[in-house]
């Protein structure tokens, strides 16, 4: 589209003078490309951000987490995008009875996968002994 746009200005210039078309379909081009790059630019600057990925709801994961037999509470939840298609999670669970077994962190990582698209994901398993993460302002 770029290319036939040029040729297209060059052509009209050539057969009638009027040059004010070069700038006008240079302008058109910008437009378009910003226009059809700004998805990408919009997705590179959330991931460099770190932010939690559009179509993840934060306080969705964590109550399904929290749902998960056997955890009484859940703190250290981050979300963050390892690449425009890739969500990654870590979370501290505290589960009481404690560690549950690998049974549990598969299906644990099989329904975040289904209800989330979150294919990678690192969860610490606690018994409820003090962690320094879960102090109130902590990050």
């Amino acid at each position: 589209a770029v290319s036939a746009g040029v040729v297209i200005a060059g052509l009209i210039i050539w057969q009638t003078g009027v040059t004010w078309i070069d700038p006008a379909v240079s302008i058109v081009i910008a437009v378009l490309i910003f226009w059809q790059t700004w998805g990408l630019l919009r997705e590179t600057v959330e991931m460099s951000l770190a932010a939690v990925p559009r179509g993840i709801e934060y306080d969705q994961v964590e109550e399904a987490l929290i749902a998960l037999p056997g955890v009484a509470r859940i703190h250290d939840l981050h979300i963050w995008p390892m690449s425009t298609t890739e969500p990654v999670l870590t979370a501290h669970l505290v589960m009481p009875a404690g560690p549950p077994g690998d049974a549990f962190l598969g299906t644990a990582r099989t329904m975040l996968h289904e209800r989330f698209g979150i294919g990678h994901a690192t969860l610490q398993i606690e018994t409820g002994l003090d962690c320094t993460l879960a102090a109130p302002g902590s990050v």
